[in-house]
């Protein structure tokens, strides 16, 4: 009985720290959405100060991601990208124009072409499947965090 409850406990010990690590391996930065974002957090992310924030949070809610990047258009476009890298607006994947798919740090002309191919999105294991085929599963966690896919 004694060895039982051993294993058990071993076994128990293993899944917890093989959980914990898969938690923290490998997870993308999280990408806030800009219309949830408390003001004072804004404020701390790249390229951002108190004024700004407070500017950017009185023009809410953003409609598109075109809507913040109007906001933010005192920042330049370097600038406004970094930002991006933390703080979006996201888009839907079946209506999204090229200039709000290109406003997604890291996507050119090659990948705006592949999420346009596969529309109409029915679900994000679609993107999943499809835009898959072209990066690995970090970036397409970390692209997942720009997109939607509305319910129907």
């Amino acid at each position: 009985m004694k060895h039982i409850a051993t294993a058990v406990f071993v076994a128990a010990a293993i899944v917890a720290t093989a959980n914990t690590t898969q938690a923290q391996v490998g997870k993308p930065v999280t990408i806030v959405d800009a219309n949830l974002i408390k003001e004072a957090d804004l404020a701390k992310l790249p390229h951002m100060n108190a004024a700004l924030a407070k500017a950017v949070a009185g023009k809410r809610p953003f409609k598109t991601i075109k809507d913040l990047d109007s906001a933010l258009s005192s920042l330049t476009k370097e600038q406004r990208t970094e930002l991006y890298a933390k703080l979006f607006v996201p888009i839907n994947l079946n209506t999204a124009t090229d200039e709000e798919i290109l406003l997604i740090p890291g996507v050119g002309n090659r990948m705006l072409r592949e999420f346009k191919e596969y529309r109409p999105y029915t679900a994000l294991a679609q993107f999943h499947r499809e835009i898959g085929k072209y990066v690995d599963n970090t970036e397409l966690a970390r692209l997942e965090q720009y997109v939607f896919v509305p319910v129907k």
